[in-house]
């Protein structure tokens, strides 16, 4: 069983030398061990609306007086929550999650 067990993970480790499946999180060549993420915008236009949808989104969310105060409609702050789903989607580590199932197996 032991063996079995360590035939399973030398495998699983030759695989990941050959195919490079850890791609979201880039080095940031620090001795911190701190990593980026890179955020696919179609120009400082795009990003300014990204930030500013989450500023609001947040406000809103959090604030029930700003949400009855709010001085944009409704609509505008469902456009907000949506650019922070279209964030969060960005965000996931595809690729990584393949990796989770490799190693569930191997459990």
């Amino acid at each position: 069983m032991e063996i079995q067990h360590k035939e399973k993970v030398t495998e699983f480790l030759e695989s990941m030398k050959r195919i490079n499946k850890f791609k979201k999180l880039k080095s940031e060549n620090n001795n911190d061990n701190s990593f980026s993420v890179n955020l696919k915008v179609s120009g400082y236009n795009e990003l300014n609306l990204m930030v500013s949808s989450l500023l609001k989104a947040s406000i809103i969310l959090l604030n029930d007086d700003a949400r009855s105060q709010a001085c944009f409609p409704f609509n505008e702050a469902d456009n907000n929550v949506m650019t922070l789903l279209e964030i969060a989607l960005q965000l996931l580590p595809e690729d990584e999650m393949e990796i989770l199932d490799d190693l569930h197996k191997l459990h």
